[in-house]
This record gives structure tokens, sequence and C-alpha cells, in this order.
């Protein structure tokens, strides 16, 4: 019991750790963008009075950090009136502070994209799924055939094409060509295929390959001479044997992978106009400067992946008991 609980601390203490980390380097970057909040959204032609309002408004009359650098090299020591400790003061309570643009709290606005940004990365996730472990299974058993070798060069066009040439080219086909699909958009249930499958299909290509060495190691093992001496079918035993252990490495890159997902996801949602955590990101946080809505989107996805990789370590425990028992 006593280990357990050293265990929950240690796992909470570290997701602390990674979110403050990841919030202070981005609040840190968006320092060093050229230009203000205050222009970026009252534009060039706001009065000075104007833009002294604004920062009075939003806190950013006040210094960014700890210390101050002038440009004639002079450092100047603000102690604790700044505006990182006044964020993550508001963090501590639950306040992701407010929109400079629109004035509203950043997480409401976060919450009304961000399920769409999760039903977008679980469906590229089962687009992935569906399309890796068939094709790395019949590419497994058939080492070295021309259904390897096919399997090997779709996994290998996979990673070579990014998410914004598949992309384009899915709209292109399916949606000006054939007229399947909506090129653009998020209203309708099957507006999800395309980007769906923008993402899946890069996903889907490195788990094919690793499922595909998974299968051709374990096919190896003595249990499987074992099974296949107890007179199981060729297909029992790739299924219900050889696949529950090779998974054990795949979980370990869906649960890793889920960030990258997340990351790709804000360039497919822009070039589909899914209403997800990606285009508020692009379109309302770092386009209008926004520096609360862009360290709240941060913040989310951060946390979202540190999520998705303790759900991993679960995983792994179910799939192989030596693991829990260790």
């Amino acid at each position: 019991m006593k280990y357990k609980l050293l265990n929950l601390a240690r796992q909470i203490g570290l997701i602390i750790l990674v979110m403050w980390t990841v919030v202070s380097l981005v609040t840190l970057l968006i320092e060093f963008v050229p230009g203000t909040p205050a222009t970026a959204i009252l534009g060039e032609t706001a009065t000075q009075e104007q833009i002294d309002d604004f920062n009075k408004k939003h806190g950013l009359d006040r210094p960014a950090f700890f210390i101050s650098v002038s440009k004639n090299g002079t450092v100047t020591w603000n102690g604790m009136e700044n505006r990182y400790v006044d964020y993550f003061s508001g963090l501590l309570q639950g306040d992701l502070g407010r929109s400079f643009r629109t004035d509203r709290p950043i997480l409401d606005m976060v919450m009304e994209r961000y399920p769409a940004t999760i039903k977008l990365a679980l469906a590229s996730m089962l687009v992935a799924i569906a399309i890796a472990i068939p094709l790395g299974v019949v590419a497994g058993t058939n080492k070295g055939g021309i259904i390897d070798n096919f399997a090997s060069l779709v996994a290998l066009l996979g990673i070579s094409l990014p998410t914004f040439v598949v992309g384009p080219f899915l709209v292109y086909i399916f949606a000006v060509k054939i007229g399947w699909f909506s090129a653009t958009g998020s209203l309708y249930p099957e507006d999800i295929v395309l980007p769906a499958v923008t993402l899946g299909a890069a996903l889907s290509a490195i788990l094919t390959r690793m499922v595909r060495s998974s299968v051709i190691e374990e096919l190896g093992e003595d249990y499987v001479r074992t099974a296949r001496a107890k007179g199981l079918r060729e297909r029992t035993v790739v299924f219900k044997h050889v696949l529950k252990n090779g998974l054990i490495p795949v979980v370990t890159i869906l649960g890793l992978q889920l960030g990258v997902l997340l990351a790709g996801s804000i360039i497919t949602e822009k070039i589909f106009s899914w209403q997800g955590l990606g285009l508020l990101l692009l379109d309302e946080g770092i386009a209008k400067r926004d520096y609360r809505l862009v360290q709240g989107c941060v913040l989310v996805i951060s946390l979202t992946y540190i999520i998705a990789n303790s759900l991993t370590d679960l995983v792994y425990r179910w799939l192989d008991p030596r693991i829990r028992l260790s």
C-alpha cells in the first residue's frame, strides 16, 4: 500500500513538473514573437491611449517575468509582481484567464473545441489500427513474400508523405472529383472521414512496420511451436497468442504517437477547417497573439498527452501480467 501511494505521488509530481515546464517554455517563447497583443487585436490605427487601456485591462502593463532586461542591457528585478506569477496563481485556482480578443474565459473556449480534437485523434487512431494490424500480421506471416514487400512499400509511402500533402490530395479526389465528402467543415458525421484518414495514414505506416516486426519475432518463440504441436489452427496461433504478445510494443507506439496526433491535428484541422483545438490555437491564439489562449491550449494538449501515457501503462499490465507482477 505504501509503495502504491509513493508511486501515485511520484506520478502526480511528474505531471505537475511537465505541465509547469511546458507552459513556462510557451510563455517564454511567446515573449520573443515580434509585435504585441494590443497591436494585433486593436489594429495598427489604435491610439496610444487605447493601447495603454488594453494593456492595463489584461495586465500586460506588468513585467513578463521575475527579471527584465532593457535595451541598454540593464537588468531589473521585478520580484513577484509579474504576469508569470499572476498566471500560475490563477491556474492553481482553476482559472486559465480570459481571452484578450473576446474577453471570454479561456477554459470555456478550450472546452468547446476540445471534444472535436479528441474525436479526431481517436478516429485517426482507429483508422491506423484498422489498417496496420491486418496488414502487419499478413506481412509478418509472409516474410519476404509479395505481400510483405507490398506492405513495406505502403508503410514507406505513409511515412514519407506529410499530412499537408495527403490532406489536399484526399480533398481533391474524394471531395472535388468524386464528391463523396465535403472539402471542409465539421457539421456532419461524415466530415470526420477525410481528416481521420489523413492523420491515420502516417500513423498506420509506423504501426504496420511495428506489427510486422513483432509478429516475426514472436513466431520464433517456443510457445508458438508448442501451440502448433498441440494441433491449433494457424489463425488461432497468430491472432490469439502471437498478436497479443506482439501488441505490447505497438501499444507503446500508440501511447507516444497520441502526442504526434494532437500536434498533427493542428495542421489537419487547418486544412479541413475542423473546429477543434488546433484551429483555435492557430487562428485565435497564435495569429492574434492571444497569450492566454495559447497557454490554455498547450496546457490542455500536454495534460491529454500525459494522461494517455498513464493509460498506456495500464494497458501494458493487462497485456503482459509479468509487468504487473514486477
